[in-house]
């Protein structure tokens, strides 16, 4: 693609038009026991640790790379990153960054990157917040004059703003309790017409309330999930809970499953395949370091899958005959693809 056509595609995350997305954002997932006898890269039966790195990449034209455990832990670059996306661009491969962690929306993670000293250009990044605009963008919801009420951080709001759709809640409603004394009633807006449940630090019950009263009273009111991780990368020395445990307790009061717009839902790679006119997704590689997101997103969506041990999977994990997501190949770190 050239310059003009990237420049019209990312113009720092400005307003985007979405035309073939297919309109599901949830699919049923690929029977993920049975790894095929022989991976796309010729490297025999089931998954091992990549033992080729020439072949491998001479068989990608395209790389998806996770961030949180792939490329940063918490706000610490991964040895040998920067080498490693420098190498893979002079070999003429495309690059694409895409995350599941809400919290900031394209420009924040611009800014992330700034911030590593990495040089990403902003139509190759693609949050979780930005799918959930892009959802409600390609489903007409702006025409619907409705609102949306929002558990998550900044990031989210920001992707709203940008394809003009009203929202509040999120951070504004850090701190608010509910008043439970006698005759105690939280009153929903009832044009509220979608809630977005997104990674939120500062989740609390005024929220969960008031998320579970416009989803169960307000008529065909949406509850759209960014992701249901259920731990992400918030420093580099621990696990934290993860958006699972936001949208498992707006599930808990609705009894209603959400809409998912992140890996490892089909929109992100549809959104892209589109955008990009990728001819053919057997040359695109995910990489992730989550087999429930990342890999199964590349195997449900017909990409090759490369798991990196940098983030929340371990090796013995990985191959543990309980662990039926097996992904083509797996490296210790990125840096493995040149040795």
């Amino acid at each position: 693609m050239g310059a003009a056509a990237l420049a019209a595609a990312g113009a720092a995350g400005q307003r985007r038009s979405l035309r073939k997305i297919g309109s599901t954002a949830t699919q049923a997932p690929v029977d993920v026991g049975e790894p095929s006898p022989q991976n796309q890269f010729g490297f025999g039966t089931g998954t091992q640790r990549l033992p080729d790195p020439k072949s491998f990449l001479d068989g990608i034209d395209i790389f998806i790379f996770d961030c949180d455990g792939v490329i940063w832990r918490g706000d610490s670059l991964i040895d040998g990153i920067p080498a490693v996306l420098d190498k893979l661009r002079a070999a003429g491969k495309r690059c694409f960054f895409v995350t599941n962690n809400s919290t900031k929306s394209r420009k924040g993670y611009k800014a992330k990157f700034d911030s590593l000293g990495l040089d990403v250009p902003p139509e190759e990044i693609f949050s979780s917040s930005f799918a959930a605009a892009a959802y409600l963008e390609q489903s007409k919801f702006k025409e619907t004059g409705k609102k949306v009420y929002v558990i998550g951080e900044k990031g989210i709001g920001e992707e709203l703003d940008l394809i003009g759709v009203p929202w509040f809640g999120a951070e504004a409603d850090k701190g608010k309790e509910p008043y439970m004394g006698s005759g105690g009633k939280l009153e929903q807006d009832p044009n509220v017409g979608a809630v977005v449940v997104g990674f939120d630090r500062n989740v609390n019950y005024y929220k969960i309330q008031y998320a579970q009263l416009c989803i169960n009273e307000n008529q065909g009111c949406q509850f759209i999930a960014t992701n249901t991780d259920r731990v992400t990368h918030l420093t580099d020395a621990q696990e934290w809970a993860g958006n699972g445990s936001m949208v498992g307790a707006i599930k808990g009061c609705t009894g209603q499953e959400p809409r998912v717009v992140g890996k490892p839902s089909p929109l992100m790679i549809d959104y892209l395949e589109d955008k990009y006119s990728i001819p053919s997704r057997k040359r695109i590689c995910m990489v992730g370091d989550r087999l429930d997101t990342d890999i199964l997103f590349g195997r449900n969506n017909g990409l090759q899958t490369c798991l990196t041990l940098s983030g929340v999977t371990s090796e013995e994990l990985l191959l543990s005959p309980d662990n039926a997501i097996q992904p083509d190949v797996y490296v210790s770190t990125i840096a493995d693809f040149f040795p």
